[in-house]
């Protein structure tokens, strides 16, 4: 199929504008030739441009190219994805002593590990930043136990840098380039800072719903020691280029293979279902990818955010198509959201599935079982009943105490178990925050809010 340039950019251009998106970028992987458009500025400040050829934070997409990375390690016979991680990693410990020996390779690519997501650690900028900051984590305590379920988790992925630092006797950032950016010839691709200033950089933007938002008060927020789970910066073409090597079996443009065709499958098949199935619109998740059904058309892809800034990617194995949307705020979510329907069922027959929200005459649901308390690392969460309709509390704890006040959320009922939560921000859904119950496999019960597990601890 034809890809119409000039449709697709007024389409682009309308969807961004509405949607309050100061700048963005969109490139298409199909019939073997990759578009690029562009729209709209980088900051807003400046009024610079946005050009198909800037770079933008990728956030939690990272976490495909660590696990690109370990994979390859895999492969060469230097790691056992099922053996337990401190066999390679002594150092590595958790709160809890038999998980410690328990946490496998796998469980951290899947998520399924158990490990909280959200400790950010600050290790500076020396090479050894992650060796300190997996140190550093040593004490964190578990979401739930490893292997009862999945809970998304960042500091699994920094476990996965260290492994890979450790193995291949480079930095993580150096890993990357030797490994798989150099390789690939993403020449756009990088994962410090002062290596974005040789490129026309995104600048990301906060502000109200409904609103144009304004330039945020840094470029960047996170360490260094972030890198391996949320810290690449990369045009929109490279994203898909990346994509383009796992759905060529890994080969690269130029016949160079990267990964075998078993490695390459083996990351795109279900290791494990996923209860919340709107936060990032997964269904499953294999050995780094997030993984799509829809309607029976497998696909598989990413999403990621940083400070202001948002990135999606949609990979359509059996279309050969592959779309990387990166942006710089806004209702970024939205214009995924619109875009993408479009584009995928165009290019791919692929309809992706209404965004969540609650019908006209919400069903009647018994909170009895769901009412309580559950916790997770630097999270408390209450569900009760206010003035007789469901109701959330969502309070940082511990160490993330200051991070924000409680959220007070009401809750209206889906499902018995799903509800749309009040107060969604930009990177969670396009109107309503998806809070879904589930049980663990030991049959505790849990809530899932943001991809994260959070096991029921009292009434």
């Amino acid at each position: 199929m034809t890809f119409d340039l000039a449709h697709w950019q007024a389409r682009f251009d309308e969807l961004r504008a509405a949607h309050h998106v100061p700048g963005a970028t969109l490139a298409v992987l199909t019939g073997g030739d990759v578009h690029e458009l562009a729209s709209g500025v980088l900051h807003r400040g400046t009024g610079v441009e946005a050009t198909t050829d800037s770079v933008f934070q990728l956030g939690s997409i990272a976490k495909v190219y660590t696990a690109t990375l370990v994979m390859g390690l895999a492969e060469d016979g230097a790691l056992d994805l099922d053996a337990p991680v401190v066999d390679v990693l002594p150092e590595f410990a958790v709160a809890d002593p038999r998980a410690t020996r328990a946490i496998t390779t796998r469980q951290l690519l899947s998520h399924t590990s158990g490990l909280t997501c959200d400790f950010t650690h600050d290790t500076g900028r020396g090479d050894d930043c992650l060796a300190r900051y997996v140190e550093a984590a040593r004490g964190v305590a578990l979401d739930c136990p490893p292997g009862t379920a999945v809970s998304y988790s960042s500091v699994g992925y920094n476990v996965l840098g260290r492994i890979v630092e450790v193995l291949t006797g480079l930095t993580w950032d150096e890993a990357l380039k030797q490994r798989l950016l150099a390789p690939l010839g993403l020449d756009r691709t990088m994962t410090l800072p002062e290596e974005a200033l040789a490129f026309r950089a995104a600048m990301g933007h906060l502000g109200e719903p409904g609103q144009d938002p304004e330039p945020a008060p840094a470029w960047d927020m996170m360490p260094r020691s972030a890198g391996p789970y949320g810290r690449v910066i990369a045009s929109a073409a490279d994203v898909v280029r990346l994509a383009a090597m796992h759905l060529d079996g890994g080969k690269a443009q130029d016949g160079t293979r990267l990964l075998s065709p078993g490695t390459v499958a083996a990351m795109q098949r279900r290791e494990v279902d996923v209860p919340d199935k709107w936060t990032v619109s997964a269904d499953g998740w294999g050995l780094g990818w997030t993984l799509y059904d829809w309607d029976g058309i497998a696909g598989f892809g990413h999403d990621g955010a940083s400070i202001g800034q948002y990135a999606y990617l949609r990979v359509v194995p059996e279309a050969g198509v592959a779309v990387a949307l990166l942006t710089n705020g806004g209702a970024a979510r939205k214009l995924y959201a619109s875009l993408l329907r479009e584009l995928l069922a165009e290019l791919a027959g692929v309809r992706i599935p209404d965004s969540l929200a609650p019908a006209e005459r919400p069903p009647v649901v018994d909170m009895a079982p769901l009412v309580g308390t559950y916790r997770r690392e630097g999270v408390v969460i209450t569900v009760s009943e206010r003035d007789g309709a469901p109701h959330m509390v969502y309070e940082f704890v511990d160490g993330m105490k200051d991070f924000s006040p409680p959220l007070d959320i009401d809750l209206v009922p889906v499902s018995a178990t799903v509800f749309a939560g009040t107060g969604a921000g930009p990177s969670f859904s396009e109107d309503w925050m998806p809070v879904v119950f589930s049980t663990l496999a030991d049959g505790t019960g849990c809530v899932y809010v943001g991809m994260r597990a959070a096991p029921k601890t009292g009434r």
